[in-house]
């Protein structure tokens, strides 16, 4: 039996909850496709601040060297939030660990299912067209790490670089998801304005050279913002910046009802990744029993598909996601009176069969 070694990281708020029912749901997976999780636990974020001072111990970051892929809660809350920024829970956990493990991908699927398409902000003959899209989100270059930064009194600047490998990478990444989707690459930029957003416009088009059997579209950022509000069906993977993608990623992420529908992945070149849902730590409904464990349960389907390969078993896990959301057993975000604990059961009960 093979035994993939994940280093579990529950972090802060909600999530402790709702990573045990993901773990149940993996046990049950593993179960029947012959495969074992040897799990490692390790605190981070605000609760690592409490314990060892700050929000990435040298012991989780060792566990994380020595695991297969990383399975992430949720970090930060109101009681973090006086401590310095370079030292508060995201930025002083999460940006780390992109940067040691180049975790340069970023992707985050976000699907509306038919039964909470009420929930949408949009009108019902926009979502009624379909959502189901892919943004593939260049994670550790772009304007975010750029040199030079900084401010004084006078002025702040920060600066976008992207060097040719940087862009090459991350289109494959977004190419290579298509295939398996609907063969559509919408590339995000600014390329009117931006002289790294026309080297960024140029690279990836030579990248679709070896990609013939995808369609590539470019589309400027502003345009995008609007397009996905009045037509999302027309998306299946959008390629984007790092900046351009957290914008556009938390974008799409209102159109599936609920931040609890969505998880998200982080790889780098040699598929080890750190996977963890799209919202927040919410503290105001830690504890209550009430939190959304979808996110959390289809990140570590995610870890199944990009990291170990087991795509049969991630697809039984999504499966079993879909049938209890449409099926009625869902919890108050999505309309639903099931506790956190309930649905993940209803889960694994799906699972098991």
């Amino acid at each position: 039996m093979k035994t993939y070694k994940i280093a579990v990281l529950p972090g802060d708020g909600i999530g402790p909850e709702v990573m045990a029912e993901a773990l149940a749901a993996l046990k049950v997976v593993g179960e029947k496709h012959g495969f074992s999780c040897n799990l490692e636990y390790a605190d981070v974020g605000g609760v690592a601040i409490d314990k060892h001072g700050e929000a990435l111990p040298k012991t989780t970051l060792d566990t994380c060297r020595k695991s297969d892929a990383i399975l992430f809660g949720s970090v930060g809350g109101p009681k973090w939030e006086s401590l310095p920024p370079e030292k508060q829970p995201e930025r002083a956990a999460l940006l780390p660990l992109r940067k040691i493990f180049d975790l340069f991908a970023n992707i985050r699927p976000v699907e509306l299912y038919p039964s909470i398409s009420s929930l949408s902000p949009l009108k019902p003959e926009i979502v009624n067209r379909g959502v189901d899209l892919l943004t593939v989100r260049e994670l550790t270059s772009g304007i975010y790490f750029g040199q030079p930064k900084g401010c004084d009194a006078e002025k702040g600047f920060d600066t976008m670089i992207y060097h040719k490998s940087e862009v090459e990478r991350i289109a494959r990444v977004a190419f290579k998801a298509a295939a398996g989707r609907r063969k559509k690459v919408t590339s995000i930029d600014k390329a009117n304005v931006l002289s790294a957003m026309v080297f960024w416009r140029k690279t990836v088009a030579e990248i679709a050279k070896e990609f013939p059997d995808i369609q590539l579209n470019h589309m400027y950022i502003d345009n995008a913002a609007m397009q996905m509000m009045i037509n999302p069906a027309q998306f299946d993977v959008l390629l984007c910046g790092n900046m351009f993608g957290d914008i556009l990623s938390d974008e799409a992420s209102a159109l599936a009802g609920s931040l609890g529908m969505l998880p998200s992945a982080s790889i780098n070149a040699s598929s080890f990744g750190l996977y963890e849902p799209g919202g927040g730590s919410a503290p105001d409904i830690a504890g209550k029993g009430i939190a959304n464990p979808v996110a959390q349960i289809l990140s570590a389907a995610m870890m199944l598909d990009y990291s170990f390969k087991e795509t049969a078993a991630a697809a039984e896990i999504r499966k079993a996601v879909r049938d209890c959301i449409e099926s009625g057993v869902r919890t108050r975000d999505i309309g639903g009176t099931a506790s956190t604990k309930e649905l993940g059961k209803a889960v694994a009960e799906k699972i098991r069969g």
